[in-house]
């Protein structure tokens, strides 16, 4: 029998896509547009190949998150997977086999996946090389159950704390957050797709600067922010690391709600970005458009509207298009060549994947792939570099052998759960105890927005849910006070006691962890927030806040410890950007932790007692008060001070943060000279040079920063931009030349005509350890013409050091590998 062509690997994907959508129905074509839960294959908590068969009757696009709702151990799993794949494979009429995604954000989120530290830990690290590795251990384990799409990274710019989801994300500027996206994408994706797993950069766009830092919240900002500030992330992964699908917004920009613009997700995203992927709905995103956004009048009318902006596949299962869809195409309400636009692009990708060569995985082989001593020693690597030294007067790092009583106390000490970010594993099964409950958002809103139903509308109600404890969800956990213990003991003493609660009012144990402290060498009091979903999280999707101070009464409890005259370390586990300084001003040494992950303890005790070199850095500002949000390092002119003749700053407070991005302390010193900056034209790279030296007497790291300002611009610019960073390792006394070379597309803008241009003119680059130490700087001087590029095609600042200029290739892995490529150009006349 002669092979039809879309079975032929021999072909190019472009003859197989061809020939295959030739073959398609119309309702095998929106068949690969819609997405079950996987819920909906089982019976009695089984899979029955029955069910399946029925419901997968045309294939189907996408198969929502296994692992994360049955709970299942790898090699079930990877079965469960399989039988899916063999009923879609072999008993429908083409074979097109299904995608499952996973949510994966800081590991994969399913059973016995190695639990990272959360996202905003991992970019407090600044090692691009690091986050690839996480993200290595991710695919590995997504492709040994036969999950082939993540859905992360979380690319949103956060520079609002009072949104809960800031803990997934990168951080406040766009240059770092694509740099470590970049990281991510390439881990996750490799060079070629048959041997990875598709990242999905979400949400586009802006979805962290809603208003009043409210989840799914309106946003208002300008097509020139929203282009440099917010869409630059998703750029930098499309044009340096290849993304292959997007996830949507839940909000509305100016009005435009950015599951149903075209605007945004053809517009800017593929014809402005160059994305050539596909584009999947947040879970639900489709229907909001009727129920909260009100732009759609029917759930049909939703469906139509996505489709035609170019949202490809709804997401978690096919409410608007299924039948609503497949109604509208039989009526002609849609053309047949938007459903083959957006079946063309799946079909394009599964075939990437190599799925219909080897749609089955190796069952036998998962469990083997899971939570690894290698794994591990990432998971405890990642949290140490974590880990920010906020303030010390010398009490850190600990000397093992000048103790001989440790007191650790606090909500944070020992309790496993508050390792754990909002779309960890084991927090995010909490949410389907709820879900028995709980009803379903209402389907016909009329004149206002529906009950807030919680995480319980959000998920599938049946045989599938697990409701009980939720013990099984934990891969071996090393909490604060056991990672001390392993450490320290039996040569000093750890005592613990609990202190206060993380939430509540309740003082009865403060005096059991004063008296501890006032016996101890050292009190180490770990403050914490639960992040998760449910009712009782203080930070998680749609935890949202208006009192960013530390809840409970925890800062009591830290303030009491002090007051013992116990030189006191605090650690702040927490996903928020806390207003720490009550804290800061009464502890001798405060530490920034957000949720470690599950080799917290250990990667703590690492950090603490000198085993590794604090090298974490801040990638958000944490605020004095909520009263100066949004407090970023990189406000356009105007934006920190505003110069009057009645003042510029707030009469109760100073404008800047507690503590500004990228600010770090050290174990060591260091010192930076011998600054340089060479310049031409605006055609021309910039290439600016410093020695940073090691002054103190011990090894360390320090993360040197390039920031880059345009004096004088046609619009108004930020005052200091993040523009390339490295991390240095250096011993006493060493030093090191480190190069950074910055393109002109680097330095470009839009200006009044919205063109992506550099201008000639005065330019001030500094080098620093933080955006406010700055160490050394400089103006020079562009001359030439206005250069006009674009942003598709920016190229990346790349780095050498005196030590190692090969080096370059691998620290700026984050950057691309565009050096040679050259950007699109034109310059026009000033």
């Amino acid at each position: 029998m002669t092979q039809s062509p879309y079975r032929d690997p021999r072909l190019s994907i472009d003859r197989r896509a061809d020939d295959l959508l030739s073959r398609m129905t119309t309702q095998e074509k929106l068949a690969q547009l819609g997405c079950v839960w996987i819920t909906a294959l089982l019976r009695d908590r089984s899979f029955d190949p029955d069910v399946a068969a029925a419901v997968l009757e045309d294939g189907i696009g996408q198969v929502t998150r296994i692992g994360a709702t049955t709970g299942l151990d790898p090699a079930s799993n990877a079965a469960l997977m399989n039988a899916v794949q063999r009923v879609a494979v072999e008993q429908t009429r083409l074979g097109i086999p299904v995608i499952v995604h996973e949510e994966s954000v800081a590991g994969y989120m399913a059973r016995d996946a190695t639990q990272f530290p959360q996202a905003i830990a991992l970019a407090s690290t600044w090692n691009p090389d690091l986050l690839h590795e996480v993200a290595v251990v991710i695919r590995e384990q997504l492709r040994a159950v036969g999950a082939r799409q993540g859905l992360a990274p979380v690319l949103d710019i956060a520079r609002d704390p009072r949104w809960g989801r800031l803990e997934e994300t990168y951080g406040e500027d766009p240059y770092l957050a694509g740099a470590l996206g970049v990281a991510y994408v390439r881990g996750l994706q490799t060079a070629d797709l048959r041997d990875g797993v598709v990242a999905t950069g979400k949400h586009f766009l802006a979805h962290a600067m809603s208003e009043g830092g409210r989840n799914h919240g309106p946003v208002q900002i300008g097509p020139r922010e929203l282009r440099e500030v917010y869409a630059e992330p998703f750029a930098a992964a499309i044009r340096e690391a290849g993304l292959a699908s997007i996830m949507n917004s839940y909000g509305s920009v100016d009005g435009l709600p950015c599951a149903g613009s075209a605007a945004i997700l053809t517009g800017l995203l593929r014809d402005e970005l160059g994305f050539d992927g596909t584009v999947v709905a947040d879970y639900f995103a489709v229907a909001q458009l009727h129920r909260y956004h009100r732009t759609a009048p029917t759930m049909q009318a939703a469906g139509i509207q996505a489709l035609t902006a170019g949202l490809d596949i709804e997401l978690p299962s096919s409410d608007c298009y299924g039948p609503p869809l497949a109604d509208a195409v039989a009526g002609g309400a849609v053309s047949m060549d938007v459903v083959d636009r957006a079946v063309r692009r799946v079909i394009d990708q599964k075939l990437r994947l190599g799925l219909f060569e080897s749609p089955y995985v190796d069952e036998q082989q998962a469990t083997q792939l899971f939570d690894t001593p290698a794994q591990r020693g990432v998971a405890r690597r990642a949290a140490a570099q974590s880990l920010v030294l906020l303030t010390n007067d010398g009490v850190l790092p600990l000397t093992p052998a000048a103790l001989t009583r440790v007191a650790v106390i606090g909500p944070g000490a020992d309790d496993r759960r508050l390792l754990q970010g909002d779309y960890h594993y084991p927090a995010h099964q909490e949410i389907f105890a709820e879900s028995a409950a709980g009803p379903k958002p209402d389907d016909e809103v009329v004149g206002g927005d529906p009950p807030d139903s919680g995480a319980a509308g959000m998920l599938p109600r049946s045989e599938g849910d697990r409701g009980e404890d939720t013990a099984h969800a934990f891969t071996d956990h090393v909490t604060c006070l056991r990672g001390l213990r392993t450490a320290l003991e039996p040569d000093v003493r750890v005592g613990y006691a609990l202190g206060c609660e993380v939430t509540g009012a309740d003082r009865s144990q403060q005096a059991e962890a004063v008296e501890l402290a006032q016996g101890s060498d050292v009190a180490i009091v770990v403050l914490a927030g639960r992040s998760g979903l449910t009712a009782s999280s203080t930070v998680g999707e749609g935890r949202d806040a208006t009192d960013l101070g530390l809840t409970g009464v925890q800062e009591e409890l830290a303030r009491l410890v002090a007051a013992t005259g116990t030189p006191t370390v605090v650690v702040v586990l927490s996903g928020r950007a806390h207003t720490l300084e009550p804290v800061v001003a009464s502890a001798s040494a405060v530490v920034q932790a957000w949720p470690l992950g599950e080799e917290g303890g250990n990667g703590l005790a690492d950090f603490l007692l000198g085993a590794v070199e604090p090298s974490g850095r801040l990638p958000v500002s944490l605020p004095r008060t909520v009263g100066q949000l949004p407090v970023y390092a990189s406000p356009r002119a105007g934006g920190r001070k505003v110069m009057t003749k009645f003042g510029g700053a707030y009469i109760d407070s100073p404008v800047g943060p507690l503590f500004p991005f990228g600010h770090g302390l050290s174990y060591t010193s260091f010192e930076y000279a011998s600054f340089e900056i060479r310049a031409g034209a605006t055609d021309e790279p910039v290439m600016v040079s410093v020695e940073v030296r090691n002054v103190g007497d011990r090894a360390g790291v320090e993360v040197v920063q390039l920031y880059a300002s345009d004096r004088y611009a046609s619009v108004a610019r930020p005052g200091r931009q993040l523009i390339g960073f490295t991390r240095l390792e250096l011993a006493a006394g060493q030093s090191e030349r480190v190069k950074f070379r910055v393109d002109p597309s680097r330095l470009a803008f839009y200006d009044q005509a919205m063109r992506f241009v550099t201008e000639p003119g005065l330019f001030g680059f500094a080098v620093g350890s933080s955006s406010a130490d700055i160490r050394q700087q400089g103006l020079v001087e562009l001359t030439g013409q206005v250069a006009e590029f674009r942003q598709r095609d920016v190229i990346p600042t790349a780095m050498t050091t005196s030590r190692d200029a090969s080096k370059s290739a691998a620290v700026t892995a984050y950057a691309g590998r565009a050096s040679d490529r050259q950007p699109t150009r034109l310059s026009v006349s000033r």
